[in-house]
């Protein structure tokens, strides 16, 4: 009887991959700005012609959320991020200071290693893709296993197109013989530069432990808050129309609401005619049980389910036109699974007095699961916006705009993304909307513009001038000033 070992075989085929991603990203390093645009455009003109089929692919293996609204996503990255990175320069000489004789120089960082969510296995895979080639970096991607068949088939689409206008064989790469073993092989390789991970925080621990440079894109957790100038009528909407996309599993997308107590009444009556439903307390106790484990863990089930869904396997039922389930909470604690963030079209519901009170709740939400991802504000008040931007520990802030849309930068100018580092307030070495110019470093160049001597002769000589203000000081001193300075400055040499 043949016993075949998938760990072994796909530490092998890590191994293999890297290695041959490194040759290739050697030949990657010597193609202009010119040749790697038009390689990902030849990306992009392709994967366009399957984002419909790919988008039904993900939600038929992966079983969460709306193939419609994935096809959203893929359109999104494949027409804004193609149109960011039009013009962008990240490998040669990428600025150029003619007064102050300085260039930076763009320099891949090698052999990147990717994961990718279950939850938008498409759009991230693309993005992350574009990103690197664009930047002139060698990806290999180790799939998700709910996703793997619909990831590894974007990576072949991908990865045809690309070697047909000379991408090196290796520089785009997906790990088909997927387990965990062959997952940390990838990490841990010496040939590897960087790891990007988009939510998959059970390979985080794993990642750091490899010693290299981590980018995550993690869990959410996000508050928003109604303030009472806001525009209630358009919060309400972009709240709704960001929680229910996809069925709630974008993790920039909001979690809780926080209202100003002056306007919950009216807060609270808009969200019921636009599609929000407010559970009582025992509807939220069932559906509180159906969301999580025993344990507290999310339950893998209740992701990306639509509302009729979860209301249905909480025993209770919600009608057709029920866009968001609505709990009604008090406290943020560690035991509350609605002060955690909820991958489905699930808020919470909080009643603060004013703005400063607000801002305290803000935090402890974004505390709570330390994962400082995203937080919204609804307000016409710049002062009180311009408190929360400077208090929050978060990653980003983002101002009367729907959470889910305006973190990736669809209806913000925020860099086209589907990697929502949150940096120091979160896990990851980046709080940006991760771009090209994050997998890259740059060489600093800087022209000699004085020489020695007169650097000398400027530094005694502003040197004796304070002397003259401050003190009498003799000819000696100047003289032992001179001779320090001199020291110091040939020690450098």
């Amino acid at each position: 009887m043949n016993i075949i070992d998938n760990d072994l075989l796909s530490m092998q085929e890590a191994r293999i991959l890297v290695e041959n991603a490194r040759e290739a990203q050697k030949k990657l390093a010597t193609f202009s700005q010119e040749k790697l645009d038009e390689i990902v455009e030849r990306m992009v003109e392709e994967i366009e012609k399957h984002l419909k089929e790919l988008a039904i692919m993900s939600n038929d293996e992966t079983d969460y959320g709306k193939w419609k609204d994935k096809y959203v996503k893929n359109h999104f990255i494949c027409k804004y991020l193609r149109n960011r990175l039009k013009g962008m320069r990240c490998v040669g000489i990428i600025n150029r200071d003619v007064v102050g004789k300085t260039l930076d120089v763009g320099v891949p960082m090698g052999v990147i290693i990717g994961f990718c969510p279950a939850t938008s296995p498409v759009s991230t895979t693309i993005y992350k893709a574009l990103i690197a080639i664009k930047s002139g970096n060698a990806i290999i991607f180790s799939p998700h296993k709910r996703a793997q068949n619909t990831i590894c088939k974007t990576v072949d689409i991908l990865t045809r197109a690309a070697e047909g206008v000379g991408l090196p064989d290796g520089a785009l790469a997906c790990l088909h013989t997927v387990s965990e073993s062959g997952s940390l092989e990838l990490m841990n390789h010496k040939y590897t530069s960087l790891i990007m991970n988009t939510g998959v925080p059970d390979m985080l621990d794993a990642a750091y432990k490899s010693g290299k440079p981590v980018i995550y894109g993690g869990n959410g957790n996000g508050p928003v808050f109604i303030e009472r100038t806001a525009d209630i009528d358009q919060a309400v909407k972009d709240i709704i129309d960001s929680k229910s996309f996809d069925y709630g599993i974008v993790s920039s997308a909001e979690q809780s609401i926080v209202v100003d107590s002056c306007i919950a009444s009216q807060v609270e009556e808009t969200l019921q005619k636009n599609g929000a439903y407010f559970m009582t307390d025992e509807e939220s106790r069932k559906l509180a049980s159906v969301c999580l484990e025993k344990d507290g863990r999310e339950n893998l089930e209740a992701v990306g389910k639509s509302p009729q869904f979860l209301a249905r396997n909480a025993g209770f039922t919600v009608s057709d036109d029920v866009k968001i389930l609505v709990s009604k909470q008090k406290y943020v604690s560690l035991d509350n699974p609605y002060s955690k963030e909820k991958l489905c079209p699930v808020l919470a519901f909080y009643i603060e007095e004013d703005w400063m009170h607000a801002c305290e709740k803000c935090i402890e939400l974004l505390l709570t699961e330390r994962q400082g991802h995203t937080l919204v504000i609804h307000s016409k008040d710049e002062e009180v916006i311009r408190q929360f931007a400077l208090k929050k520990p978060v990653g980003r802030v983002l101002v009367n705009t729907p959470g889910t849309f305006g973190s990736m930068g669809a209806t913000t100018n925020l860099f086209p993304s589907m990697t929502l580092g949150s940096g120091s307030a979160g896990k990851g070495m980046t709080s940006d909307n991760v771009s090209p110019m994050n997998l890259i470093y740059v060489r600093k160049v800087g022209y000699g513009v004085r020489k020695v001597d007169e650097l000398i002769d400027t530094l005694i000589n502003e040197g004796c001038k304070e002397c003259k203000l401050d003190s009498e000081e003799t000819d000696d001193n100047i003289k032992l000033l001179e001779d320090i300075l001199t020291r110091v400055i040939n020690n450098f040499k």
